[in-house]
């Protein structure tokens, strides 16, 4: 027993000394490659950037420039509208180029041109969507600018509705993945885009109808490529451009969107690459599930006049999702609290939480009112106006994400410091024990704990094995006494005697049990 207490000491010792830091997040997916020049795989509910190669890089697009011309048509048109075929639409083509045989004098609904543009990639069928639009294909390049700058476009200029070589018609990866982004979010698009063929109205070369067919591989079923998930996208070439393609896709509520400019030959398997290294390194999360911090700023934040404990019952926006790696938690992310609202922020929004993950932005969420009404728009006014002075008076004020959002400090009453719970777990649950990870405290409790119900085996096991050692030594004495003569009172008698004759003895006590003298 003695020589165990030095042990158990140690122990006691390195388990409560040991110091608690807390293990560090781990860093950003990047184990994929691609062999095309430019590309980028885009998360498309955040907008999140999760792998580019040169995706701010300008590269001829070729046809999947007809997503965008295709995203104006539907927000101009509607569907059963007739389009008329003119000569300049069917012969200012590349020879050799795409087409659905649409003749001269043709009249197709803007459904049908939609589809033999998406589709079959029908260059006649883009120059007359685009003069139904707006006269001109001159005049539908202005609207395709303004568009894709509307979307967040920097690195693009479009000259024609069609992408054929015009070395002023160029995009990004970047920007296409933002035009893909805002197409599937039309219901029409992606229904169009989707179609593996379509059989269109009869034309003077297909009085019966002809058929179109869906040029993206990774879409149709049952070929080398088939992609399951794959719901939309576009295939794009020329000789300038390469190959290009666009392709979304959707597993395990996380919809993606890759892009690749001057592929060669390669863009399918870089399409599946980027594809499979989005799906299998992160995942999605509603904010609104997750986040915990918010109820500390509404009971001080002050907007228009009004405090928010008062006067607007503020909620989270529970449609806004962050993306972050697999092996993370929410808990990870960094938040920062910004006034200014974007475009595509909820009519009842006041203000957002944006996050980041190791230097990306992964997302962000609307902190809202109950409802529309008019307190509430006056509220969201002030906060879009007095932005700056509401964010110096706010207590929790955090300036917009940028690329240091993850190196500031924040004050412990910040959204950046809050002790949020991981994801799953239910309010009130803490997501850490003295400074570690919740299921690491566990193990580390329950280590110490089995080590310690060990060591007490071990030491009322040794007690035992002593106590039977010296039983038995005992009775193989007493045998051999009986053996000589002697009877065990006998026995106890000398023994006596001997020890009360040696001083050293006197001062001991028999530690027998009583219960094994005999009578």
């Amino acid at each position: 027993m003695k020589r165990l207490f030095p042990l158990i000491l140690c122990l006691c010792l390195i388990l409560g000394l040991t110091p608690r830091t807390v293990l560090a997040a781990s860093p950003w997916p990047s184990n994929v490659s691609i062999e095309a020049d430019g590309g980028i795989l885009m998360d498309a509910d955040t907008g999140t950037i999760l792998y580019g190669k040169n995706e701010n890089q300008a590269y001829y697009p070729a046809s999947i420039t007809k997503i965008l011309t295709a995203l104006i048509v539907l927000e101009k048109c509607d569907l059963d509208e007739m389009v008329t075929f003119s000569h300049d639409d069917v012969y200012n083509v590349e020879a050799g180029s795409s087409t659905a045989g649409i003749d001269e004098g043709d009249v197709l609904t803007v459904r049908d041109c939609l589809y033999a543009l998406l589709l079959a990639s029908a260059n006649e069928s883009a120059n007359a969507l685009a003069c139904h639009v707006s006269g001109s294909r001159e005049a539908f390049a202005e609207l395709m600018n303004e568009k894709a700058a509307s979307l967040g476009c920097t690195g693009s200029h479009f000259a024609n509705p069609s992408g054929l070589n015009d070395e002023n018609h160029y995009t990004t990866a970047h920007d296409m993945a933002l035009i893909a982004q805002a197409a599937i979010k039309n219901p029409t698009f992606v229904e169009i885009s989707g179609t593996r063929s379509y059989q269109l109205a009869p034309t003077k070369k297909n009085p019966e109808g002809g058929y179109v067919a869906n040029h993206h591989n990774m879409i149709k079923k049952n070929t080398a490529v088939t992609y399951p998930g794959a719901f939309a996208g576009k295939t794009g070439y020329t000789s300038l451009a390469g190959n290009t393609l666009v392709t979304c896709a959707k597993r395990d509520g996380i919809t993606l969107i890759a892009v690749v400019l001057n592929g060669h030959q390669t863009h399918y398997r870089d399409t599946k690459a980027m594809l499979d290294f989005g799906f299998s390194n992160f995942q999605s999360l509603k904010a609104a599930d997750h986040e915990t911090a918010y109820p500390s700023l509404k009971n001080d934040m002050t907007i228009a006049g009004m405090t928010a404990k008062d006067s607007i019952s503020l909620s989270l926006d529970p449609n806004s999702r962050v993306i972050l790696p697999k092996d993370a938690v929410f808990s990870d992310l960094t938040p920062s609290l910004s006034y200014e609202l974007d475009q595509n922020a909820p009519e009842n929004a006041i203000a957002r939480i944006s996050y980041s993950y190791d230097g990306h932005e992964v997302g962000k969420v609307y902190l809202c009112t109950a409802a529309p009404t008019a307190a509430n728009r006056q509220a969201r006014s002030a906060a879009e106006n007095q932005s700056g002075t509401a964010a110096k008076d706010s207590p929790h004020n955090a300036e917009p994400p940028d690329s240091n959002a993850a190196d500031s400090p924040q004050s412990s009453d910040a959204p950046g410091s809050r002790n949020t719970r991981s994801q799953n777990q239910p309010d009130g649950f803490p997501d850490r024990i003295f400074g570690l990870p919740l299921w690491l405290g566990v193990c580390l409790a329950g280590g110490a704990v089995l080590i310690l119900a060990i060591i007490l085996f071990l030491i009322f096991h040794g007690r035992k094995k002593e106590q039977d050692d010296l039983l038995r030594r005992r009775q193989r004495r007493l045998e051999r006494l009986e053996d000589m003569g002697f009877s065990s009172s006998d026995f106890d008698q000398m023994l006596s005697q001997k020890r009360s004759s040696m001083p050293s003895y006197r001062r001991r006590k028999t530690r027998l049990p009583k219960r094994t003298r005999r009578k």
